[in-house]
């Protein structure tokens, strides 16, 4: 019956979406005029800076309602991002570790969704297969789940598995707890924040259509609309919509989404305001899962990446909308009150199997089911944001208080059919299964509250050479598990704690920033739906990390050194499949990063990872000591972009990405272990003026090489790489 409706919304999806972007579209003439190109190199230049400016009104003091901070030359990083409560601050002057990267290099790596666009952070892997719909991370080591995003600082907003990029102007990654800063995510992990700021109307008019082509036989279309009005530009507005639809690289896999995000916004000279409406739909036939290996079992080498060993009926289809609203008020030039709320509803269908690996040849098991899935979420936050001078230190100080409230259905899931046997290698296709007859209704399974107060202040002194950042949340979280068929509630938990935090700048030379930290952050464990207590609930523990680093800053080069240890709890399932919380993990590592533009027309971005998780409790004895699950003890990431000299080819680029990661265990007692494995990605791009409007073409291909290769191993579930994908695209600006 759930089926039933599919076939429907897919045909007329697109007809819808082009038509809104229609609606939205004005005249595509219009916005250009005011912009004529002397040449083509000039072309390239405005279209950089077009979108990075994101508006020629400077940001407010102590606001975020407006343009983020500006670009690091080079254009691909931000020179700033946003800590939470404290609001936009300068990258050399915050005591942590985190990256901007902005919409620029979202457009020149075609960046398809968030995960292709943190996978230039050394210091982040991904948890989940590519081409299945989903999005999962891990940073330092530990796992961030898609819920745990943020959007424009509130979590529970974006879409609850796969966020569109198109509305998106910057993704920050702040590696490390976020507790202090932005409050408790709702799963509570600790390892980064990824924090997404949506576009805002630039102060130039702007109308972008983008064509693309994907591997096997994807059609991607975008439009960029983007306007401002009033006597000083006061109000804006930005649609971006997108649509993307055919065959994946994957066998008998295709795609259909869809995008429709609107964005206005008001910049008063006191008050600002912001509002943020989206809706989405993503549908994968046969889209890739996560696999299991039994235990004891060698792992057995990847499969050819392009096989699937999904059925060709198997389905993932989800739908969601989005809302968010942001406001400012100034009530002295140095103090700012502040208020937001956000609200998002996500629905989707999933039919389909979790293969088990049960031998080292590759043969599997994979049991259908059906399982629908609703969750509902509420945020909101209200503080102060603000500076003063006390003799000579000066503040710079932020109190705020979120709320988070969330609805969860998730009922178990319902079996269809036998279980199918089959190889890795040789995949079999067998008769199409039906959800006729099975409910798709979505009681409530689980509930969440999270709350906090926090307050936060940054004392400077000697012209801000050094920044001492003191602070602490307290939070509550409530957690209410119901059954699905009584509504009975079956469990619950009431935790609250006082998470502190502070941060340390030191600059001693010029350009050279010397910073600590120690912060606080609650994990709030969640069961895997196939645990026997999948409906328990589980209080909060205290996770906690240290870190000490440097950052140096050459003015067209950026370089940092960061080394943290970082302690969590975790969970897993014992033999009689029973979840319970009885472990600990610590993770050392030191990183290396480097960002910028060292000469000009060549960009560089990337660094190193070194990785140490060790297993300090545990449940059985014996693997006290032994490294942690998914961990890999180093990863590499550098991109680099190169502009031929304009005497050879003006306006082209070439572009060249590595990622390698060493080996990760995939069992506690370090028995299964996938290899190492490294990847080469490639691409061009040339800009250039047709009758006066800037085109840019753009050609990437991922994973050159066809590398077949396990991508990770953590939270005990095997998830396997990319195949070799091929991008291609055409943008104008009107």
């Amino acid at each position: 019956m759930a089926r039933a409706t599919r076939t429907g919304r897919r045909a007329t999806r697109g007809t819808a979406l082009l038509a809104g972007l229609a609606a939205v579209g004005l005249q595509p003439g219009a916005a250009g005029a005011q912009g004529a190109r002397q040449d083509a190199q000039e072309a390239v230049v405005l279209d950089q800076l077009s979108v990075e400016g994101a508006g020629a009104a400077a940001a407010p003091r102590n606001g975020v309602v407006g343009p983020p901070p500006p670009a690091y030359p080079g254009g691909v990083v931000g020179s700033g991002s946003r800590l939470g409560l404290l609001g936009n601050r300068n990258l050399f002057d915050q005591p942590f570790s985190a990256t901007s990267y902005t919409e620029t290099l979202i457009r020149n790596q075609q960046a398809r969704n968030v995960q292709d666009v943190v996978n230039n952070d050394p210091s982040v892997r991904t948890n989940v297969p590519a081409f299945s719909g989903i999005l999962g991370f891990f940073v330092r080591g530990f796992p961030v789940f898609a819920q745990d995003m943020a959007f424009n600082g509130l979590f529970g907003v974006a879409d609850n598995f796969n966020p569109a990029i198109e509305p998106i102007e910057r993704v920050e990654v702040l590696r490390g707890p976020s507790t202090l800063l932005s409050g408790v995510p709702p799963f509570g992990n600790i390892g980064g924040l990824i924090n997404l700021i949506p576009k805002r109307a630039l102060d130039e008019p702007l109308t972008r259509v983008t064509l693309g082509y994907g591997s096997d036989a994807q059609v991607y279309k975008a439009i960029d609309v983007s306007r401002r009005f009033g006597e000083a530009k006061e109000w804006g507005i930005r649609f971006n919509g997108a649509f993307n639809n055919g065959r994946t690289p994957i066998d008998n896999q295709s795609v259909h989404f869809g995008v429709a995000a609107l964005a206005l916004d008001y910049r008063g000279e006191r008050f600002r305001a912001s509002l943020d409406l989206g809706h989405q739909e993503l549908d994968f036939t046969s889209p890739l899962r996560n696999r299991s290996v039994a235990a004891g079992v060698r792992i057995p080498r990847a499969p050819d990446l392009t096989l699937n060993q999904h059925q060709p009926w198997e389905y993932r289809d989800s739908a969601s909308q989005q809302l968010a609203t942001r406001v400012e008020y100034d009530l002295t030039p140095d103090l700012t009150v502040y208020g937001a709320y956000g609200r998002s509803n996500f629905r989707q269908e999933y039919f389909g199997g979790v293969l088990t690996i049960f031998n080292a040849r590759g043969d599997y098991r994979d049991p259908i089911s059906y399982l629908p899935f609703h969750i509902v979420n509420d945020t909101a936050e209200a503080g102060l944001r603000g500076t003063l001078q006390t003799g000579p230190v000066k503040h710079s100080f932020g109190l705020a208080a979120v709320g988070f409230w969330q609805n969860l259905a998730q009922p178990p899931a319902q079996t269809v059919g036998a279980t199918i046997v089959s190889n890795l290698y040789d995949p079999a296709t067998v008769a199409p299964r039906s959800t006729i007859g099975l409910s798709n209704a979505t009681p409530r399974t689980s509930s969440r509250i999270n709350r906090s107060i926090a307050i936060a202040d940054t004392l400077s002194i000697l012209d801000d050479r050094v920044l001492l950042t003191l602070g602490g949340r307290w939070q509550g979280l409530d957690v209410n598990a119901y059954n699905p068929v009584t509504g009975f509630r079956t469990g619950t938990s009431e935790s609250g704690a006082f998470s502190p935090g502070l941060g340390l700048v030191v600059k001693p030379v010029e350009r050279l920033s010397l910073y600590a930290n120690y912060i606080e952050g609650l994990t709030s464990p969640a069961p895997p739906v196939n645990a026997v207590n999948a409906t328990a609930a589980f209080p909060a523990a205290v996770s906690r990390q240290t870190e000490v680093g440097a950052k140096y800053d050459f003015g067209t080069v950026g370089v940092g050194f960061a080394a943290f240890e970082i302690e969590q709890p975790f969970g897993f399932l014992n033999a009689a499949n029973v979840f319970s919380v009885d472990g600990r993990q610590r993770n050392s590592g030191v990183e290396l990063t480097v960002f910028g533009e060292p000469v000009p027309g060549i960009r560089l971005l990337g660094g190193v990872s070194l990785l140490d998780g060790v297993q300090v409790r545990a449940q059985d004895p014996r693997n006290l000591g032994r490294t942690a699950v998914g961990v890999p003890d180093a990863q590499v990431n550098l991109y680099a972009e190169y502009d031929l000299p304009p005497w050879l080819a003006p306006g082209l680029s070439l572009t060249g990405r590595v990622i390698y990661t060493a080996a990760q265990y995939y069992d506690l007692a370090n028995a299964q272990k996938i290899p190492d494995w490294a990847t080469l990605d490639l691409g061009l791009r040339y800009a250039t003026t047709v009758h006066d409007r800037p085109l840019t073409l753009r050609a990437n291909v991922l994973n050159v090489t066809g590398n077949n290769y396990w991508a990770s191993t953590g939270r005990g579930v095997l998830s396997q790489g990319a195949p070799r994908t091929v991008l291609l695209s055409a943008s104008v600006d009107f």
